[in-house]
């Protein structure tokens, strides 16, 4: 499966969201301005409640804002679609369907053969690595490989956006790295652009092309690099003098008086001092 990298442009301009009712409403993403290159492998870093998801769902069309626009190659996002797949931090596997069953369950909706759709599932499930499990029930799956089918059926759509919340928060360290490395090996073949959200700093610089770090609520971006890292990428990056560097400097970067405008260093993809490789929206 090949991936038309022309397509997963993604423009934010001036995002507002907006959550509750009445007198207990509050801004929790404000003034977002970003665009995303088709393909490109982002990761949104910041701590819990500064708006991650918010900012997500709204990506994925689930939230309306209250101001600003979001566009996919040029189109407004209305509502949810298939061009944008979502994945959790839970799979949302259907527990009576075997893995084959369910990663083709969007096919069997579009109305296509049984022969073909299990045929693309097939594929799917070669690409994560999860083939010779196309007969199990997900009960009888480890979270790690729940996790991989559920990539699997979002893939399976051929979305040009995929929008991961967290996907790998719950599973031990070991297989949290095998993900990784999996995520890592899948995206290189398929190349959709990926929106991805953590709260673990070394998660986010191995995986992205860039990351962008949120500030507390009202969610906003307060600052983003390039990590630099050649690809692929091995494990052994994350003990390297230039990764210590950057997760000193998003440590930084993360603490509440950083957020709030104290003077920060500035560092290239690199960790070495150099204002021209970052940008700061504090």
């Amino acid at each position: 499966m090949k991936a038309d990298v022309r397509a997963g442009r993604i423009a934010i301009d001036r995002l507002r969201v907006r959550l509750g009712h009445g007198a207990q409403a509050f801004d929790a993403v404000q003034d977002i301005t970003l665009d995303i290159e088709p393909g490109d492998f982002v990761c949104l870093l910041g701590p819990s409640g500064c708006g991650k998801s918010t900012l997500l769902g709204a990506l994925a069309g689930h939230l309306a804002p209250a101001g600003g626009a979001i566009r996919v190659d040029g189109e407004p996002v209305r509502g949810p679609h298939p061009d944008r797949g979502l994945v959790f931090q839970q799979h949302t596997l259907f527990p009576w369907k075997k893995v084959l069953d369910n990663v083709a369950f969007a096919l069997k909706m579009q109305g296509v053969g049984r022969r073909e759709r299990h045929a693309r599932a097939h594929e799917m499930l070669r690409l994560v690595g999860l083939d010779a499990f196309a007969g199990f029930y997900p009960s009888q799956l480890s979270g790690g490989m729940q996790q991989r089918a559920e990539i699997a059926r979002v893939l399976i759509n051929h979305p040009r956006v995929m929008l991961m919340d967290e996907p790998f928060g719950a599973l031990d360290a070991q297989t949290r790295l095998m993900m990784q490395r999996q995520l890592l090996d899948a995206w290189a073949r398929v190349r959709t652009t990926i929106v991805f959200i953590t709260h673990d700093i070394d998660e986010a610089l191995y995986l992205g092309d860039r990351v962008l770090v949120m500030g507390p609520r009202p969610g906003r971006i307060v600052a983003e690099f390039e990590p630099g890292f050649a690809r692929p990428r091995d494990p052994s990056l994350v003990t390297s003098s230039e990764f210590t560097a950057l997760k000193r400097h998003c440590l930084q970067l993360l603490h509440p008086h950083a957020a709030s405008g104290a003077p920060l260093e500035r560092l290239t993809p690199l960790g070495k001092p150099a204002a021209a490789h970052l940008h700061f929206a504090i």
